[in-house]
C-alpha cells in the first residue's frame, strides 16, 4: 500500500535518519515520496491536476488561506523570503499535497468506504459521511507526521482537513499547493521559533 509506504520513509527519516545524517538526505526521502504518489498516479491516471476542478478549488483555497491567515496572525517579523525561496516552498507544498491527496486521501476513501446497506440513508449523506471521515483519516495522518511538535500537527491538521475536503470535491492540487507555501510564509511572519520550534519534527524537535 503507497500510504504505508510514503508513512514509513518520512518517519524513518524524521526520527531515526535526520540527527544522524547530512541535511541533503532530506530530499532524497522527499524524492522516494513523490516517487511513490508518481508510480501511484501512473497506475491509477490520478495527477490532481483536473482542468475544470482548476478555478473552483482555487476560490475555496483562497477562502481558506485568507481565514486561516487572519487566525494565525501574530506579532509580525521581517523575514525578507525572496522570489526563489517562495517557489521552494511552493514546489515543496505542491509534493505534499499531491502525495497527501493522490495517495493518502485516496486511499483512506477506499480503506473506509460506508456500509451502502443502510436504504434509509440517502446517497448524498452517505457520500458526505464518507468523504469526511477520510478527509479526518488523511489529516490525522499527515498530522502526525509533524509530531512531536504540537503547534506543526494542530495547524497541519486543521490545514490539510480543509485541504483534502476541497480536493475530495474539485481534486486538482495546484491551488492546495499555493495555500500550503502562503500559509507556511505566514507561520514564518506572524510566530518566532519559540512556538514553531522552527518548523522541525520528529527527533530534530527533541533535540533543538
Amino acid at each position: 500500500m503507497f500510504s504505508l509506504a510514503i508513512l514509513a520513509i518520512v518517519l524513518a527519516y524524521t526520527w531515526v535518519l535526520a540527527p544522524i545524517a547530512p541535511r541533503w538526505t532530506a530530499a532524497v526521502a522527499g524524492a522516494l515520496v513523490v516517487a511513490l504518489a508518481v508510480a501511484r498516479a501512473l497506475k491509477t491516471g490520478e495527477w490532481g491536476l483536473r482542468p475544470s476542478a482548476f478555478l473552483p478549488a482555487l476560490w475555496r483555497a483562497a477562502a481558506f488561506t485568507a481565514a486561516a491567515a487572519l487566525v494565525l496572525a501574530g506579532t509580525w517579523h521581517d523575514r525578507r523570503l525572496s522570489a526563489a525561496e517562495f517557489a521552494v516552498l511552493f514546489l515543496w507544498g505542491w509534493g505534499q499535497q499531491f502525495a497527501l491527496q493522490t495517495v493518502i486521501l485516496r486511499e483512506a476513501t477506499v480503506r473506509l468506504k460506508p456500509d451502502t446497506t443502510d436504504k434509509s440513508a440517502t446517497d448524498k449523506s452517505i457520500t458526505d459521511k464518507s468523504a469526511l471521515i477520510s478527509c479526518v483519516a488523511a489529516s490525522l495522518a499527515f498530522a502526525a507526521l509533524h509530531l512531536p511538535n504540537p503547534f506543526l500537527a494542530a495547524v497541519t491538521f486543521a490545514g490539510a482537513l480543509a485541504w483534502c475536503w476541497i480536493y475530495s470535491r474539485h481534486p486538482n492540487v495546484l491551488p492546495l499547493a499555493l495555500s500550503h507555501a502562503l500559509l507556511t510564509l505566514v507561520i514564518l511572519y506572524a510566530f518566532d521559533d519559540r512556538i514553531t520550534g522552527r518548523l522541525r519534527v520528529g527527533a530534530a524537535y527533541l533535540s533543538r
